[in-house]
């Protein structure tokens, strides 16, 4: 069986995967533990909301996130909070955050510290 080129195989990440080798990467990380979800008093890295964090060698960094659902009261303010935790970085050029509902968030992405924290485990 072939697959069309515009076919996904089953368990193919949605998201493009992160630039974890680039220097810059675990600073980001940090920063985006910063931001918290106002209603969840969890960060929105260890919520699982950040789903990719690409990083160019001119140090322009992309972070493709979700929110816990699409009527979030947060939805519009977020993506900025984010910008503003990574921007003032040394050796961030750009930062460009884009807001994305698939694959939709779920309690299952949550880091271990996140089910802890929230009682869940």
């Amino acid at each position: 069986m072939t697959l069309e080129t515009n076919e996904k195989l089953e368990g193919t990440p949605l998201i493009k995967p992160s630039s974890t080798e680039h220097p810059l990467h675990e600073s980001v990380v940090e920063a985006c533990r910063s931001v918290f979800d106002p209603e969840i008093p969890v960060n929105i890295y260890d919520l699982g909301l950040v789903y990719t964090i690409d990083i160019t060698d001119e140090g322009d960094v992309t972070v493709i996130m979700t929110l816990t659902a699409p009527g979030c009261p947060v939805a519009g303010e977020m993506p900025g909070w984010v910008a503003d935790a990574v921007e003032p970085l040394p050796g961030v050029k750009t930062v460009n955050v884009e807001l994305t509902w698939e694959p939709p968030w779920g309690m299952d992405m949550m880091s271990d510290e996140a089910r802890l924290e929230l009682g869940f485990m």
